[in-house]
This record gives C-alpha cells, sequence and structure tokens, in this order.
C-alpha cells in the first residue's frame, strides 16, 4: 500500500523547534525520535513497512515521492503523514535540518 504524503494533522503547522516537534507527535499518539543531517545530504529511495509521521523542526528537507520524485518540501515547523510503502528518497536544505518522526503499524 502507498500513497501520496498528507500535511501533519493538527493545527500547529509552522511552529519550530524540537520540544513542539516532540509535543505535536505525541498529541498524535507516536512516540518521537529524532535524527539531523548536514546541508545537501541525501537519502536513497526506499520505503517503510509503516506509516510515518514526520516533523521538521530545524532547517528544512525535501522528500522526492513515488517513481517520478515528485518534491514535498519540509521547512522547519511543516510536517507530513507519510502512508507505508510510498516510495521515497530526500534531499536536506541548505541550512541542515532536525527531523523528529514516529511510526504507525
Amino acid at each position: 500500500m502507498s500513497g501520496a504524503p498528507q500535511p501533519f494533522p493538527d493545527e500547529r503547522d509552522g511552529e519550530p523547534g524540537i520540544q513542539a516537534a516532540e509535543d505535536r507527535l505525541r498529541s498524535a499518539g507516536v512516540e518521537p525520535w529524532s535524527w539531523s543531517n548536514a546541508p545537501g545530504d541525501r537519502y536513497a529511495a526506499h520505503e517503510h513497512a509503516t506509516t510515518k509521521l514526520l516533523i521538521c523542526a530545524q532547517g528544512s528537507i525535501t522528500f522526492l515521492i513515488g517513481e517520478h520524485g515528485v518534491p514535498f518540501e519540509l521547512r522547519a515547523g511543516a510536517g507530513m503523514v507519510l502512508p507505508a510503502g510510498t516510495r521515497h528518497a530526500a534531499v536536506v536544505g541548505p541550512e541542515g535540518c532536525t527531523c523528529l518522526e514516529g511510526h504507525r503499524s
């Protein structure tokens, strides 16, 4: 199963910061964990068996969705829900990024 990413399902879009991202993910019922990357870092195309809830807390990252690599950019405070099985790659923005995510079965 796969699909297009959806905006994170809350009213706090655009609220940057690690604490805000943790609070938003916990409110959505997932336990957050964080990761960071340097400017220009890339992730090769892959998929996950679970649905990913992700918020960019600092910086920016662009996800390239599906076989055609449709861009879906997240800046600090923005988040998404990426359905299980959705193929995606990613490119980190010019300031690097710190993201928090959690997963649902």
